[in-house]
């Protein structure tokens, strides 16, 4: 420890250079790292949804439910399963082991849930598997409302979800309050009954068509080839023109005893604003993207589309998380000033205003290296982090307190400022240690707690550890350089140590202009 202390402060000019390339490299990964809402993790979550038309919930759970929690009962590293039935439908939720493999976990329920279908009702629609992430849940919502129609309105939506699911950061784009388009036929009872047709009958060769149809291949013994049966309906002629019944040299089509017109299905839900038809878009964000970059760059994307669009249509922006994230870094940084200006105060109160202006250096600098020690581990800027990072704000600058304070005892004692940090930096290296490290393992055991809730609390512990080994830094590499550059400054007063000072100067200068070009693309 001798000689590191010694080394540091004969060469404090290096050391000095160092902290600020690291200062430098912390401001740009702060301005760089990643920013969400909510951290990133693995809930232990998964929910399957089922869905018949007209079910009731008695018969959902006897049709449904019961099925499908024969089939995932079995599923290893289940904690616990819950249904849940409904008028139409029912839907079960899996929960699993915390730290389970969740992809795993995602492909055995899968796998059950294609077990479970042959025991499922016909007209059950496709199961629907679906994991509960945070990165799932909407950042922002467009929202497209207008007195225009709604099948142009439902155009306009359809091209700008495609454009926006086309933006690298942007995970999914859903939407919200559309009708699902359909062809509706119009039968006429008078003629169906005139041709000798039954609504039955009828209903039955509809149900037959617009199927693809694997007819094989046919092996001519020159070669093989493969045979296409025509089946999907591609226009509306192809449906009125489907034959119905065949007498002789007499075909009767659709079209002659039904009408055919392009509608929607019936709406489950209404979507309103200002009183007019509305179409919303739920843009959800993929895991590690920055938030507000993501949100930036969606909000261009609306603003250059929406330039083509009728003046009728109005586009609202809601639920934008944007906000609440650069609100929380506004009092992160005002919280940030505030403790150096109330740290500066009572600091100069007690040790004066040298040792003030030295003491307040380990904030910010703590601040901006423990972020650099964050991105290192893949952690992004997020409420717990940000939380952390304030709450930490105290328990910085008291490495930085016992260094001073027990330097300026022994310049008291006769000692000059180079001896004087030397010594501190000798003396108080192993309390200085301790005081961390103990707050450190206080919180420490936070980062083994089970389930959830120790999923989501595990940053706090990881961000306090980064921010007080860095303040660590400061106090003990750092705030000594001080007094060497004191010492530098008063040896550069005197000729014989100008041109030396100049070259070292020079040097200083020139890594620091070659650390600049190295941060610039990221900036």
């Amino acid at each position: 420890m001798n000689r590191l202390a010694e080394g540091i402060i004969a060469n404090s000019r290096v050391v000095l250079a160092g902290l600020i390339l690291l200062l430098m490299a912390g401001w740009v990964t702060y301005k760089n790292l990643p920013k969400e809402l909510w951290p990133d993790i693995q809930l232990p979550f998964i929910y399957v949804m089922m869905t018949l038309e007209g079910v009731s919930p008695d018969d959902a759970e006897r049709l449904l439910a019961r099925p499908m929690e024969q089939q995932v009962r079995t599923i290893e590293g289940l904690k616990e399963f819950r249904s849940h039935t409904y008028q139409g439908g029912a839907s079960v939720v899996l929960e699993f082991q915390a730290g389970y493999d969740i992809d795993k976990a995602l492909d055995d329920v899968r796998e059950q849930v294609d077990l479970a279908k042959p025991e499922l009702p016909e007209d059950t629609d496709e199961p629907f598997v679906q994991e509960v992430a945070f990165s799932r849940f909407p950042v922002l919502v467009v929202t497209l409302s207008g007195d225009v129609p709604e099948r142009s309105l439902r155009t306009l939506a359809d091209r700008l979800q495609d454009k926006i699911e086309g933006i690298p950061a942007v995970l999914e784009a859903t939407m919200s309050g559309e009708r699902e388009e359909l062809v509706e036929l119009v039968i006429d009872p008078l003629r169906v009954e005139a041709y000798g047709l039954s609504l039955d009958q009828i209903g039955t060769i509809v149900a037959r068509s617009n199927r693809l149809v694997a007819a094989g291949t046919m092996d001519t013994g020159q070669g093989r080839f493969a045979i296409k049966v025509p089946g999907l309906f591609e226009s509306a002629s192809d449906i009125l023109e489907m034959p119905l019944k065949v007498s002789g040299d007499a075909i009767v089509q659709v079209k002659d005893i039904a009408s055919l017109r392009r509608t929607f299905k019936d709406p489950d839900s209404v979507a309103r604003i200002d009183g007019l038809p509305a179409i919303g878009i739920e843009v959800s964000k993929r895991a590690g993207e920055n938030i507000i970059e993501t949100i930036n760059e969606v909000r261009a994307l609306v603003a250059a589309e929406s330039q083509a669009w009728p003046p009728q249509v109005k586009v609202t922006f809601s639920q934008d998380t944007s906000k609440q994230i650069r609100d929380m870094l506004g009092e992160l940084e005002n919280s940030l000033i505030t403790a150096v200006l109330l740290v500066l105060i009572v600091i100069v109160a007690s040790l004066g205003l040298r040792g003030g202006l030295i003491v307040g250096i380990a904030v910010p600098g703590s601040f901006l290296i423990g972020i650099m020690m964050l991105a290192g581990f893949g952690i992004s800027i997020n409420i717990v982090v940000l939380f952390s990072l304030i709450m930490a704000t105290g328990m910085l600058v008291d490495g930085a307190i016992i260094l001073v304070e027990f330097a300026d005892r022994c310049m008291l004692n006769g000692m000059d400022r180079r001896a004087a940090y030397a010594e501190a930096t000798k003396r108080m290296a192993w309390p200085i240690f301790s005081s961390i490290t103990t707050i450190i393992a206080a919180f420490g055991p936070m980062a083994f707690w089970p389930g959830t809730t120790g999923e989501f609390m595990k940053y706090l512990p990881i961000t306090l550890s980064a921010t007080l080994f860095a303040s660590l830094l400061m106090a003990m590499i750092f705030i000594p350089c001080r007094d060497g550059a004191s010492h530098v400054e008063h040896e550069w007063a005197e000729p014989a140590h100008v041109a030396a000072g100049a070259s070292v100067l020079a040097e200083v200068l020139h890594g620091l202009a070659f650390a600049g070009q190295l941060l610039a693309p990221e900036m």
